[in-house]
């Protein structure tokens, strides 16, 4: 390397200043991917200020594809079992899907969703009935006709779960329909209505529900309000 002055530059000199040169040039290339993340950033700020918020899902949506919001669920309350209820702030006409698959169902105000309940449907055997219904009875106190045990004169029970349909009264025995508190009468014999969730379908084709996600849907729906069972 030769200097302005024609003289040369000593070796050791010309490689300290290359790496000197190297440094330089890697430092402001550090620089510049420094800046990446932050500029990425603020990007990201000023489209998540610009988005509409969470979509709720309309009412005709299939519940199987439903995944809760977490800016929605803020207000919900956790009442049993995974169950959810927020219906009470809402308003808006309901309407209830029961999805068998996820032993779930779900009630909406309008187009919003005001709770979900874990239920337990028909056993096989006795499976529920799918299709659009609408509730047409309501009754707090609810016993069955059909289902319920057999007793005798003190009250204890001489055959449990019976079905009167196919077994026999014994002698001096008196039937005892099941208690259904809170039913929701959907079609025939098949409502919703508070009881035992074993975790899997286990009812003669109603669908059961933790005590208190029962009391929310019955204080909720009122006769006419449409059903869909899928």
């Amino acid at each position: 390397m030769v200097r302005k002055d024609g003289l040369k530059t000593p070796w050791i000199k010309v490689l300290k200043w290359r790496k000197v040169q190297e440094r330089m040039k890697f430092s402001a290339t550090k620089e510049r991917f420094r800046l990446v993340p932050i500029a990425i950033g603020v990007l990201l700020m000023v489209t998540s200020c610009m988005s509409p918020g969470p979509i709720k899902p309309p009412v005709a949506f299939s519940a199987n594809t439903y995944e809760r919001d977490t800016e929605f669920d803020r207000s919900w309350q956790n009442v049993s079992n995974g169950s959810f209820w927020a219906g009470d702030r809402m308003t808006g006409s309901p309407s209830v899907i029961i999805n068998l698959a996820e032993q779930r169902a779900y009630l909406f105000k309008g187009r919003d969703l005001a709770g979900v309940s874990h239920i337990s449907s028909g056993r096989e055997g006795h499976d529920t009935l799918k299709g659009s219904f609408k509730i047409i009875e309501k009754d707090s106190s609810h016993k069955s006709s059909l289902f319920g045990n057999y007793v005798d004169a003190r009250g204890v029970v001489v055959q449990k779960d019976v079905d009167t349909s196919k077994d026999p009264m014994p002698m001096g025995a008196f039937f005892e329909g099941a208690s259904m508190p809170n039913f929701m009468r959907i079609v025939n014999g098949i409502g919703m209505h508070e009881g035992f969730l074993p975790g899997y379908a286990a009812s003669h084709g109603c669908i059961r529900m933790p005590r208190q996600m029962a009391e929310a849907f019955f204080r909720t729906v009122s006769l006419g309000t449409p059903v869909r069972i899928e």
